[in-house]
């Protein structure tokens, strides 16, 4: 059983991710992969974009500061695909908020204090913007101590077709927004770097400064000069600023530009300071020069600062200027594809099955369960499964009244959702809506890489399932934090969990629409678990049969749908009771056969409730119902009896 298997790989990317999406290609994804956010249908007359992004070291060093510009860039994204942003996710990875302050390694901060700067950050910039904060997740794990982990997500709305993606030769290079300055610079650079006890002092400057106010502007802007096709192209400055962006854009045509021309913040910058930084709330657009004084017009009406700092040349060359004078000059061909493939290592090694020759069911925390309600209420005080309300209440998830399943329901509000589904303003024709939900179980990564992409991918779309999606219209991002790459078990565990994203993306038949890795999430050499979270955006075809978890009425009926196995492996029980190894949850055989089953009785009317199985399994599921619909339940283990359900083909 010790078998080895050798094979070369194109591409992490390439071969797992963009293939998958290739292999499933649905003619309701519109955009995967080439810009700021992926676009799918919504709507005859609308689409909606998602993107999900990390900001996880500057979030160790400047907790509110990291979070904040985490929002701010991620809203940037979707104003990169001309949409209006209408909803934030996040999901968060934190140290234990009780570890002891005298253990607390040198140069960083204490758990707790980077929870409360991060929940602060991400409410201020999503409040302030009037966006809501309508899902996501909170995970503790004396994992992310050195390194937490941030995820910003959002999601727009945008009119079908309406995004421009071709600018002309002669078109003007317009930056917006922000004022240039010292903030962010090498913050592409800072955020793949291993952190150290010494990175507080010496990488300060890489956070950047979020100013919400400027970028409600740009939301406007953006929405009134796309209205009026008064852009050829867009895109927002985010790692790289001025660089990544013009770099972007000029790809094809070549652009020549003026750094004299970018407002600064203060006087002083050299011009490679310019071209740099990553000073917040900047975005790009191509103008054609007959419509250069309407732009002006628009962005003086909604106050944003405007500058034209070149052209597009036609000459397929990137040229940098400073008062004239040429400081920087490549061919487009070498900026972009010039770079070879690096060639690198990875290894991974499967753990020998102890249990193998045993009885199936021989998992080996079962021999050490005692008391099952005392083990219930020690996996519902798990701070990962406990209500995560003092969280979530500080966010609006209200604001712009399409929020439809909140993160909290029941009689009291108090209970947890599965995911959030919105009914977009100006969307009123009909009774479609649409559900965003996430996946993610690092404990799982632990046990079994391969497992936690599969468990992830089909934790969002159960997820999305709950609340009346339909799950043959689910799209999924992904997003990677992990260690060191260039170390092959690092590398070795995230290709096995790459192959988990192939494989379960094309079993539920799920195209990835976007993504973002973060790598390097190590503190003093100590690699963060290796994380994927996945996330998911779905259409909901009737909003008036949308499903929550808490229980409605006394007397209905509760049914199990899917098998139960001895798979306990990367399990929370295992966790509380220190076991490791056993055998981690494999995927189900023809998953969406029965997500599609319950998705036509949740149309015909026939659910009231739904919750989905993740940690704790049954028990913390059913509490969760019945806590959240103050009514109880009375189950009967023995004899589970399975229903094998046909269906009409």
């Amino acid at each position: 059983g010790n078998e080895i298997r050798r094979e070369e790989i194109d591409g992490l990317l390439k071969q797992f991710i963009r293939s998958a999406t290739d292999a499933v290609y649905p003619t309701w994804l519109y955009s995967a992969f080439v810009d700021d956010a992926g676009i799918i249908a919504f709507d005859e007359t609308h689409d909606l974009a998602f993107k999900v992004e990390t900001h996880n070291h500057p979030s160790a060093l400047e907790p509110f500061g990291g979070a904040n510009t985490g929002i701010g860039g991620v809203v940037r994204d979707i104003l990169g695909v001309s949409a209006r942003p209408i909803a934030c996710t996040d999901a968060l990875c934190f140290g234990p908020q009780d570890f002891a302050h005298e253990q607390l390694p040198d140069g960083i901060l204490h758990p707790q204090r980077i929870a409360n700067g991060v929940v602060a950050g991400i409410g201020d910039y999503g409040n302030k913007l009037g966006l809501p904060t309508v899902n996501g997740a909170v995970f503790y794990d004396e994992g992310y101590l050195g390194n937490p982990l941030v995820f910003c997500g959002c999601a727009g709305l945008l009119p079908h077709g309406a995004h421009p993606t071709a600018a002309q030769v002669g078109d003007l290079v317009v930056a917006l927004g922000g004022r240039t300055g010292r903030d962010g610079i090498h913050g592409a650079t800072f955020s793949s770097a291993e952190l150290t006890h010494e990175t507080s002092e010496t990488s300060g400057s890489a956070v950047q400064i979020g100013d919400p106010i400027t970028e409600k502007g740009l939301i406007e802007f953006v929405e009134a000069a796309r209205d009026e096709q008064l852009y050829t192209m867009i895109t927002d400055c985010g790692a790289g600023g001025f660089s990544s962006a013009v770099g972007e854009m000029g790809e094809e045509l070549g652009v020549d530009v003026e750094l004299t021309h970018a407002p600064l913040k203060y006087p002083g910058l050299t011009p490679w300071e310019i071209w740099l930084s990553e000073a917040q709330e900047r975005i790009v657009i191509a103008v054609p020069p007959g419509n250069l004084a309407r732009v002006a017009e628009v962005a003086a009406l909604w106050d944003v600062e405007m500058s034209v700092l070149g052209h597009f040349s036609g000459d397929q060359a990137l040229t940098v200027r400073y008062a004239g004078q040429v400081v920087a000059q490549l061919p487009m061909t070498f900026l972009h594809d010039g770079l070879p493939q690096r060639q690198m290592t990875a290894v991974y090694q499967e753990e020998r099955k102890e249990t193998a020759g045993l009885d199936e069911d021989a998992d080996p925390a079962l021999q050490r369960v005692g008391d099952l309600n005392e083990l219930l209420l020690t996996l519902l005080a798990d701070p990962s499964v406990a209500s995560k309300e003092a969280i979530v209440r500080t966010y609006d998830h209200e604001v712009q009244g399409g929020t439809l399943v909140r993160p909290f329901t029941g009689p009291e509000m108090d209970g947890p959702t599965d995911a959030a589904v919105l009914k977009p303003l100006g969307t009123w024709g009909h009774d479609r809506a649409f559900a965003l939900s996430n996946g993610l179980n690092p404990r799982l990564g632990l046990c079994d890489p391969y497992a936690m992409a599969v468990s992830a991918i089909d934790e969002a779309v159960r997820n999305a399932v709950a609340v009346g999606a339909d799950p043959d219209r689910i799209a999924i991002l992904d997003n990677f934090c992990w260690g060191n790459p260039t170390y092959p078990d690092r590398l070795g565990a995230l290709v096995r969990t790459c192959e988990g994203c192939y494989d379960g993306a094309v079993a539920y038949g799920t195209p990835f629409m976007s993504g973002k890795d973060s790598l390097y999430n190590e503190f003093n050499g100590k690699p963060s678990p290796g994380t994927l979270l996945i996330s998911a955006i779905a259409i909901v075809p009737d909003m008036n049969r949308v499903a929550t978890s808490d229980l409605k009425n006394a007397g209905n009926l509760l049914y199990l749908l899917g098998e139960t196995r001895t798979e306990l492996g990367g399990s929370l029980l295992h966790q509380r009771l220190g076991v490791t190894g056993g055998v981690a949850p494999a995927m189900p055989h023809a998953p969406r056969t029965r997500y599609r089953v319950l998705h036509q009785a949740m149309l015909a009317g026939l659910v009231q409730s739904a919750h989905d199985l993740s940690e704790g399994g049954l028990a913390v599921a059913l509490a969760e119902m019945c806590l959240a619909g103050r009514v109880g339940a009375h189950i009967d283990l023995e004899p589970v009896s399975y229903t094998h359900l046909t269906l009409p083909t």
